[in-house]
């Protein structure tokens, strides 16, 4: 019998949106309290999910969407370092 896996929905921090866990991008809080890009998505840490789009980061920003789920203030250099990352996987 094949049964059908179940596919990981996760919610996007800036749009609200659910959608795949391998179509979105992982934003990692790590035990030292440093925020990373997580690509491989199994790195130890609390996670926020955001689309690879400009207008998710921007919403995230404004809404401090990242901050919510990462329970801690996010410095202004994290947000330029994301809007980078997301403007190479967007070309």
């Amino acid at each position: 019998m094949n049964t059908a896996r179940k596919v990981p929905l996760r919610k996007c921090t800036g749009c609200g949106e659910m959608k795949s866990k391998k179509e979105m991008i992982r934003v990692l809080k790590t035990d030292t309290g440093e925020v990373i890009l997580d690509t491989t998505g199994k790195k130890n840490g609390r996670g926020a999910y955001l689309c690879p789009t400009a207008q998710c980061l921007q919403a995230a920003k404004k809404n401090k969407g990242l901050e919510k789920s990462l329970k801690m203030a996010i410095p202004k250099e994290i947000y330029d370092y994301l809007e980078k990352e997301i403007a190479d996987i967007e070309k």
